[in-house]
C-alpha cells in the first residue's frame, strides 16, 4: 500500500514519530535556525541604527550649539553661523526622518523575541519526542517574533 500525501510513511508510524526523522523534529530544527539566524541580524540592526544616530545626532547637536555662539559672538561671524545652522537643521532633520532610535529599539525587542523562539526550540529539541503542543508555543512565539518590529514596547 502505498502512502498518501500528507500522511507518515509506514516506517515513522512504526517508529511512532521519533527520532530524527520526524516531521516536527525538523520543522523544530528549521525554526530553532531561523531564530539563530534572525537573532544575529536584528542585533547587527540595532547597532547599525545606533551609530545612524549618534552620527546623525551628536554632529547636529554640536553644530547648532557652534552656530549660536558663532552668531552671538560677532557680525561678521553670522554668515558662517547661519551655514552651519543649517546644516545642523538638515542633520537633525534627516535622524528625525529615518527615526533611527525607534528602529534600534524595535531590533531589541525583536532580538528578544526571536532568542525566545530559539531557546523554546532548544526545549522542545531536547525531549525525545516533539509533540503538537510544542510546535504550536514555538509558532507562537514565532509569529510574536515576526510583530516585534512594529509592536510597541509593553510586556509580551
Amino acid at each position: 500500500m502505498a502512502d498518501t500525501p500528507g500522511e507518515p510513511s509506514a516506517a515513522l508510524r512504526a517508529r511512532g514519530l521519533r527520532g530524527p526523522e520526524c516531521p516536527l523534529r525538523a520543522e523544530a530544527v528549521r525554526l530553532r535556525d531561523e531564530a539563530t539566524l534572525r537573532v544575529r541580524l536584528a542585533d547587527r540592526r540595532a547597532l547599525w541604527w545606533a551609530v545612524v544616530d549618534v552620527v546623525l545626532g551628536f554632529p547636529a547637536a554640536l553644530l547648532a550649539g557652534i552656530s549660536g555662539a558663532a552668531g552671538l559672538a560677532t557680525a561678521d561671524a553670522r554668515v558662517p553661523a547661519a551655514f552651519l545652522a543649517l546644516f545642523s537643521a538638515g542633520l537633525a532633520a534627516g535622524a528625525g526622518f529615518l527615526r533611527s532610535d525607534t528602529r534600534r529599539v524595535a531590533n531589541k525587542r525583536a532580538r528578544k523575541a526571536w532568542a525566545a523562539v530559539q531557546d523554546e526550540a532548544a526545549i522542545a529539541l531536547a525531549h525525545d519526542r516533539v509533540d503538537d503542543d510544542a510546535m504550536r508555543v514555538l509558532c507562537e512565539k514565532r509569529q510574536a517574533a515576526l510583530s516585534a518590529y512594529e509592536g510597541d514596547d509593553g510586556p509580551r
